[in-house]
């Protein structure tokens, strides 16, 4: 006789209840589910039938039944059906199964999100001085915070080189008492990798394996190491001890450093070479929440969902409620509208401007004109006075026998789409797009040419990013390239286009800076416009930072240079400044919620640029917006002492998603919580979250004039250190009417919360009819001023016109 254990029984029963849900599944879809994928389960860690000695029995036994009701064999993959179980920024599991079996699971007992799996992709000497952050004599950020000492923030990305000098532990005390975390060893990561700069390391790979496969260890490395060199990138510009001399082929000289150079670090890897997976991130941040790490910095994104479909989303709400600041970059899918990711308002969402330091490198053309380019090449330079042949790719296309010898691959410089004879030395042009820019370099170079011009194309704007390529190269923006090409063009046998790329290495001191690079992600905020993102911008263009010693700087597997320090742009870079700093702030104002952290670095950020105008757009020289850089460019010397600020508890964010018109089964699969909406919706709308910025989206109505007005509910907190009265300034936008009641906060003392009203109303006068579809942004500012602090909110309102 076989004795049967009660949680067996239990399992039994639980395939009974979801075969007859499958039941219902089936007739909706086929059966058998189709092809399987990874699924994130969100469950009640209350509702664990007691039966189940653990969580993850309970996990096992749900997945098998569920499996079982979709008419699956119930194999158990090796290990088990589960790839992770999380416990502290989330209660659940993730599995792969067929999508009729998640279906089924949806419905079980004690399940409150079944929620599939996306895959997400990655998205220095001179910026501490650019931010006012100097060592020597220490800025009063640095020193009132200890330059971080103690905090850790954990870094989210491809893992780390241990051995780097920017992360030496020289002059830290120990490791502090707080940390929970591991130190986890694996091939080239020996468990002495750890010390008391870098306390702890981690890998998530499971995630990956199970969509992809068993990972290729002669490509890749099972364990923390960083075999890609933006985790190790990332991770020193947030707290890069100092490092001199530092440089990247010679470009940048200076000292290195971070944004809070006494702060610990704990590496996270979740990408590998098939991208980031949600089921590793959310287990990254489950153990950062278990660890106790104090920020975290994420430079990966993807596409925009409902926050409870993701997974960044749902890991980040749990790491806030624990009291944890999350920095996540915006993207790089500008200068687009509606392209900024990460747009959750409990995270940090940190677009990309530029310093005032510049790479030239101009193509003089054998008819006088000089283009401006830029570029951090440092080999072999071209021959001095020479005026090479300057050929356009497009045109010459490949060799008779090459498959890929249409002109659309050629003018990309994809590899195999050039012909050799016709590209030995000669100086090719070739278009922006497709493959990486430091590729193209690498196709021209194995075909035979002497030098590249990278060329924008119109989306691309006027936006150029300086690479390490691996032969001599340049980037230009659309204009220039327009015009070379159509000098090309105009060229015959007897007079051929000639020209030459002049290298001018490091400027300093350039104007105007900051401005917002082309490739930021900008808004507005396509889940909910409510919320303004970006957020704020921080420094992202041409950044210098620590690299590992077996990667090349092009990060191409033929560059087989290297360099302790690299420069690389996007928000990626952006991301990991404004954690550094959320950690000195954590610093120097322990008992300040992460909601209080981001307040002060929003209210304080500036528009204003060196030439003491409103910083530029990159990639159209115009004025930029505040959907290009949110609150403004992050000011870390205002933001340690903002004056007033505004907090954000966990229940208020709750109280969001409600008026998101959320379902409460909804919002338990962000918040962990039940939900009653009905004290929340009767209170106002989304856009009365305590948010540090105020934007109202109306529909143009039919009609003369159409008139559309809305309010605002915000609380300050008075953290200027007493006594203080603050009186309201306001900046309307164009059209509109804003009124603050009152115009004036009298502060008793330090701490203390006073509530204030703003009423917009909008109009659209007959003249400026709107075509259908179309929008009005318009923008402005509240500012709240004692007259020592200044505490500034954007004011932005759209106005769409309806489709018919």
């Amino acid at each position: 006789m076989v004795l049967m254990r009660p949680y067996h029984l239990v399992l039994l029963l639980l395939v009974v209840v979801l075969a007859a849900v499958a039941g219902v599944s089936a007739r909706v879809g086929s059966r058998g589910g189709g092809a399987e994928r990874t699924y994130i389960v969100r469950v009640d860690a209350d509702a664990k039938p007691s039966v189940y000695p653990t969580h993850a029995h309970w996990y096992e036994a749900v997945v098998l039944a569920a499996a079982s009701s979709d008419g699956g064999a119930g194999e158990w993959p090796e290990g088990g059906p589960l790839v992770h179980t999380y416990s502290s920024a989330f209660h659940g599991f993730s599995a792969r199964m067929s999508p009729a079996a998640a279906a089924a699971l949806a419905s079980a007992p004690g399940v409150v999100a079944v929620v599939p799996e996306r895959v997400r992709h990655l998205a220095t000497t001179r910026s501490p001085r650019f931010l006012g952050l100097l060592s020597s004599p220490p800025s009063a950020l640095l020193a009132d915070s200890d330059f971080g000492a103690d905090l850790v923030i954990a870094i989210v990305d491809t893992g780390i080189s241990p051995t780097h000098r920017s992360f030496h532990d020289r002059g830290l005390g120990p490791v502090p008492t707080k940390w929970r975390g591991v130190c986890a060893s694996g091939p080239g990561f020996p468990p002495s990798s750890c010390n008391r700069k870098l306390v702890g390391a981690r890998f998530f790979s499971k995630g990956y394996e199970a969509t992809s496969g068993r990972m290729n260890e002669t490509a890749e490395v099972r364990s923390a190491l960083d075999t890609d060199g933006h985790g190790t990138h990332t991770a020193s510009i947030a707290a890069g001890r100092y490092v001199f001399p530092a440089s990247t082929l010679g470009y940048a000289r200076g000292v290195a450093a971070g944004m809070a150079p006494k702060a610990r670090l704990a590496a996270y890897k979740v990408c590998w070479v098939g991208g980031c997976f949600d089921s590793d991130i959310l287990a990254a941040f489950d153990a950062a929440v278990a660890d106790g790490v104090d920020v975290v910095s994420l430079s990966v994104g993807g596409v925009v969902v409902p926050y409870y479909l993701d997974a960044i989303a749902i890991g980040a709400f749990g790491a806030t409620e624990a009291g944890i600041v999350v920095s996540a970059s915006a993207g790089n899918g500008g200068p687009g509208g509606l392209t900024v990711t990460n747009v959750a308002p409990w995270m940090a969402t940190v677009g990309a401007g530029s310093m005032d330091r510049a790479f030239p490198a101009n193509v003089q053309l054998g008819n006088g004109q000089v283009l401006d380019g830029v570029s951090v090449y440092g080999g072999p330079a071209l021959e001095s006075g020479k005026m090479y042949e300057l050929v356009y790719a497009g045109a010459i296309g490949g060799s008779a026998a090459s498959s890929a010898a249409d002109g659309y691959s050629a003018s990309m410089c994809l590899d195999g789409s050039l012909d050799p004879a016709a590209v030995r030395g000669k100086i090719l042009v070739c278009d922006r797009g497709v493959n990486s820019r430091a590729a193209k370099g690498d196709v021209v170079h194995r075909a035979g040419g002497v030098g590249m011009v990278l060329a924008n194309g119109v989306f691309d704007g006027e936006g150029l990013v300086a690479d390490c390529h691996v032969l001599p190269a340049t980037a230009v923006g659309a204009a220039s390239g327009e015009k070379l090409r159509k000098y090309i063009a105009s060229s015959t046998k007897q007079r051929p286009a000639t020209g030459t790329i002049l290298f001018e290495g490091t400027h300093l001191g350039v104007h105007p800076a900051p401005v917002v690079a082309a490739f930021s992600a900008r808004g507005p905020n396509p889940q909910s416009p409510e919320i303004l993102k970006p957020d704020l911008i921080a420094p992202g263009l041409n950044i210098l930072a620590a690299w590992p010693s077996g990667v090349g700087p092009a990060g191409i597997p033929s560059d087989n240079r290297r360099t302790e320090f690299n420069i690389l742009s996007g928000t990626s870079m952006a991301c990991p400044h404004v954690s550094g700093l959320a950690a000195l702030l954590k610093a120097a104002h322990p008992t300040w919620s992460p909601a209080a952290i981001k307040s002060a670095l929003m209210t304080t950020a500036y528009i204003e640029d060196n030439s003491n105008g409103t910083m530029v757009d990159e990639s159209t020289g115009a004025v930029a917006d505040v959907f290009d850089f949110g609150a403004g460019h992050v000011d870390p010397m205002r933001a340690m002492d903002p004056g007033l600020v505004y907090d954000i508890t966990p229940a208020d964010y709750v109280n969001f998603l409600c008026n998101m018109n959320y379902t409460e089964q909804n919002i338990r699969a962000i918040t962990r919580r039940q939900a009653d909406c009905r004290g929340a919706r009767r209170a106002g709308h989304a856009g009365n979250l305590n948010y540090p910025s105020l934007s109202a989206t109306f529909v143009a109505e039919d009609g003369a004039r159409a008139a559309m007005k809305t309010h605002f509910i915000r609380t300050a907190t008075n953290v200027g250190g007493g006594r203080a009265v603050y009186r309201a300034a306001v900046r309307a936008p164009e059209g509109c009417n804003v009124t603050v009641k009152p115009r004036q906060l009298a502060f008793r003392r330090d701490g203390q919360k006073l509530s204030f009203t703003v009423r917009v109303e909008a109009a659209v006068a007959p003249a400026k009819r709107m075509e259908p579809g179309s929008s009005q942004v318009r923008s402005g500012a509240l500012t709240w001023s004692d007259g020592r602090h200044t505490v500034r909110s954007s004011i932005v309102v759209t106005v769409q016109a309806p489709l018919q």
